[in-house]
């Protein structure tokens, strides 16, 4: 069942002064019964003052928003993932130098071996896609590397560094012009976004794991 429940906001830290322009991730806590819940969402500024949130945990009566927020409020933070044709090759080291030499710095890092459930979550925007099987099969195939980088404008300097989807059709000097075998094989994935990027980095990592 799903119950709404007025929530309040808490900021803390230095840098909640200004709202950090990157993502935001919120810690609802149950007051009553002390059941922890995670809320993520991107910056929104004053309208997340006052609002009515649904949550689809049962009875939750009364809750609070704890933004905990460190650091440079300049700083954005971005999903990434290194792919299996990558990994296969030992080539972590190596995407990840294009990224830090491209001014990004990795906050947090863990190599996985996906499951299909996480897979088929992860790119469920491509359900509909005709390639969504195949997709989820390559995800599944090998490791991954998933990882949390920051920097300035954090996003849009990844997807530049990444190159191209096609790497036929991609920059020098970037992942997919070096490393890429194909188009579904192109090693690196990168959010498209602020919003997406803290919708995905949820998925795998939890506020402790980021280690600014």
């Amino acid at each position: 069942d799903q119950t709404d429940a007025m929530v309040g906001i808490e900021r803390r830290g230095a840098a909640c002064q200004n709202w950090p322009p990157g993502n935001a991730i919120g810690e609802v806590r149950d007051r009553q019964h002390a059941k922890g819940l995670r809320l993520v969402f991107p910056q929104n500024k004053g309208a997340l003052l006052n609002r009515r949130w649904t949550f689809a945990q049962g009875s939750l009566r009364a809750a609070s928003i704890v933004i905990l927020c460190s650091g440079d409020p300049t700083m954005e933070r971005t999903f990434s993932i290194i792919k299996p044709d990558a990994t296969e090759r030992n080539l972590t080291g190596a995407v990840n130098k294009v990224f830090e030499d491209g001014g990004l710095r990795i906050v947090a890092q863990r190599r996985i071996r996906m499951t299909e459930e996480q897979a088929k979550r992860f790119y469920e925007v491509h359900a509909e896609r005709p390639f969504y099987g195949e997709l989820v099969e390559f995800m599944t195939s090998g490791p991954v590397v998933v990882q949390v980088l920051e920097g300035e404008d954090a996003v849009a300097k990844h997807r530049e560094l990444m190159g191209a989807t096609n790497p036929a059709e991609a920059a020098d000097g970037t992942v997919r012009k070096l490393y890429a075998r194909s188009i579904g094989e192109n090693s690196c994935h990168g959010s498209d976004s602020e919003e997406n990027a803290a919708i995905e980095i949820a998925q795998f990592f939890s506020l402790a794991d980021i280690v600014g």
